[in-house]
């Protein structure tokens, strides 16, 4: 082996490396929210989609609905009628 094809794997490794750090899933439910060096560009919608490595940076944002449990409250209306919140 020369010092040409020892080279040439290493190129190819680093090149598969960043070819593996470009690419992004955004799923079915998020929308991905890129920053191209610290300003925001369009957004992402679902999909596969690519990135420039070390210069974008693709946060994830869920769209699901969030529910959580709240305490029901008791409140008095002006006319002094009791309501359950």
């Amino acid at each position: 082996m020369g010092i040409v094809s020892i080279i040439t794997v290493a190129v190819l490794v680093l090149l598969v490396a960043v070819l593996a750090m470009a690419i992004r899933v955004v799923r079915q439910y998020e929308e991905g929210v890129v920053l191209r060096l610290g300003r925001v560009q369009v957004p992402r919608r679902p999909g596969l989609r690519l990135i420039i490595p070390f210069v974008d940076v693709m946060h994830r944002v869920s769209l699901r609905i969030v529910t959580m449990p709240i305490q029901s409250q008791g409140i008095l209306t002006r006319d002094n009628v009791s309501v359950d919140v």
